[in-house]
Formats: structure tokens, sequence, C-alpha cells
């Protein structure tokens, strides 16, 4: 998870590995070109988004990164390739636990990665569980969380909220609505999403219905089973052999369910690399994984063949 939160319930101190560190100051939202609010809630819905730093000195992008929890407008931010892409598009859903979005590391960082190689994303900022506690609060429960000092005051679901993959749906509804304003193909739209976001990911494959994605991109998600629909898009996955998602399946029931249904999948176990490693850390099993994704969508035909290559940056 972007926050690593799911391990703070289930498992014990290796977690604290990690070293995250929660800002207890909140920040002014940032400035969001060409955000978009999404249909999926109430009119009259209130903002009440916190922002704040979470601070995981070991990753790649290292030091600190922007983080927001108690969503409760969701949006998307499109990252558009600058003079004309490959007409493919990337909904990308960061993880979090469903309690936080780690929008810049597994949000931002990643769309414009996806630009910079002719893939027009957009990062959903979609609803998670409430947490209406000042954030100096909030964040000392997570740190006693974190240390097993004490359980924290929060209830994370065992699977997508029904209002995250309402927002999920939205998302991609819009994208292909709105496709020739973004220079993008709707036959090509795809979701992908790491570690809650991955549920998610997971979720708008089994009940995407009318608006299921052309393919998808759970990165570290959960493994179990999942209720396939009759034309599951074509799916990407990665996760590291030591993720703690792992300890909770027997096998590989997700690709199993692929494979059974004679659905197209490609599933790359890294040797290590631990949970929430984002675009990869350098010198270890996850550095380059993106590339290799992007090669998956050239080989199903989602990219053209000038964007077959892609950019080491």
């Amino acid at each position: 998870l972007g926050f690593a939160i799911a391990a703070l319930f289930a498992l014990p101190a290796p977690l604290a590995a990690q070293n995250i560190v929660w800002a207890a100051e909140e920040l002014p939202a940032p400035v969001q070109p060409g955000e978009i609010r999404l249909d999926s809630v109430p009119a009259g819905t209130l903002d009440e988004e916190i922002w704040f730093h979470e601070i995981v000195p070991e990753t790649v992008s290292g030091g600190t990164q922007m983080s927001v929890r108690n969503v409760t407008l969701p949006t998307l931010v499109p990252v558009l390739p600058v003079g004309g892409g490959s007409g493919a598009a990337m909904i990308v859903a960061p993880g979090g636990g469903f309690l936080g979005l780690a929008i810049e590391k597994e949000g931002w960082e990643v769309a414009r990665w996806l630009a910079n190689n002719g893939v027009a994303a957009f990062v959903l900022k979609y609803r998670v569980i409430p947490s209406p506690m000042e954030q100096a609060e909030w964040t000392g429960a997570m740190g006693r969380a974190m240390r097993g000092e004490a359980p924290a005051p929060f209830a994370m679901p065992v699977d997508t909220p029904d209002f995250a993959l309402a927002d999920g749906l939205a998302a991609l509804r819009h994208v292909r609505e709105h496709a020739a304003d973004y220079g993008v193909d709707p036959l090509r739209v795809g979701f992908m999403g790491f570690s809650a976001g991955g549920f998610l990911t997971r979720s708008v494959i089994e009940h995407g219905g009318d608006d299921l994605p052309d393919f998808a991109a759970p990165i570290y998600p959960g493994m179990g089973p999942l209720a396939l629909p009759d034309n599951p898009p074509p799916l990407f996955v990665t996760i590291a052999a030591d993720d703690f998602l792992l300890a909770q399946v027997e096998g590989f029931p997700l690709i199993e369910d692929y494979r059974a249904a004679g659905a197209p999948v490609e599933f790359h176990l890294l040797a290590s690399g631990g949970h929430g490693f984002g675009l990869g850390r350098a010198g270890e099993p996850s550095e380059g994984w993106p590339a290799q994704m992007l090669r998956w969508m050239r080989d199903i035909g989602m990219l053209e063949a000038s964007n077959a290559e892609p950019d080491a940056e």
C-alpha cells in the first residue's frame, strides 16, 4: 500500500523496516492543472481532504512524498503526452489501504512516466475511508501502530469499498466520453493501480460491466481469486516474492483464474522488493518493471509502433 497501512493490521514488526514517517503538519492542497471533478458523488458534498507529507527515505524517488487522506470529492488529473501520443490511455489509482492515497509516488510520478512514453495518463483521486482527526492525532496513532504499541483506530476494508469502485468506473466513463478531447482511442483505455489501487483495479474488472477497461495492470495487488466477467481484459501483474500480500494466499489464484478462463495474462514475480516499490528501486529486481509493462501494452496492440520502445527515464 502507498502507506503500507494494510500490514499494520495484519503483520507485526517487520514492516517497521520500511521507515515510513508521516508529517504531523497539514499541507495546503496543491494546484493540480486540469483537475476534473467526477460525477460519482452527490451534489453539495463537502471537500474534507487533508494533505500531508509521507517520508520514505529508501525509495528511488526518495525523501518527501505528498499524500492525501479523507478524500470526499473524487477527481481525475490528466497528464498528456507532449506533441501527441500513441492513442492509448491509462487511469492510475494510487495505493494507501483505502485510508489515504500515496498520490505523488504512485500517481503523479507514474503518470509523468506514462506520458513521456506516449500514453495519456489520468491520476484518479478516489474516495477513501473517513478519518476525521487532526493530522497530528492521526500521525501519532499510525506511529504507535507501526511500532506495535497500540492498534490503529481505523477499520480497513477487506476489499474495495463501493464508493471507491464507483469512482473508478466514473473515471473510465469520463475518459471514454471525452476521448477526442484527450486525443485517445476510446477502445484503448486501461486501468492500473498500486496495492489498494490494485484491489480497485481488480474490482473494475469484476464489476465493470459496460465500463470494463480495455486492459488492466494491478501492481502489487491482492492475489486472491477473482470472479471474471465473460470478456476479461488483458492483464499485467507485477509483485515481489517477499510481498506480505502473498502470505495471505496459497499460490497465485488471480493468475490461475485468468488462465482457467483462457484470458490473456502476463505475470512478473520479482525475486524480492517487498511492498510499495512504486516505479521501482534502482539496483533491485523492481527496477525496470514499467518498461516491461509498456512492452506488454505494445504486444497486445495498445501502442503504435512508434512507441514500442520505452523511455529509460
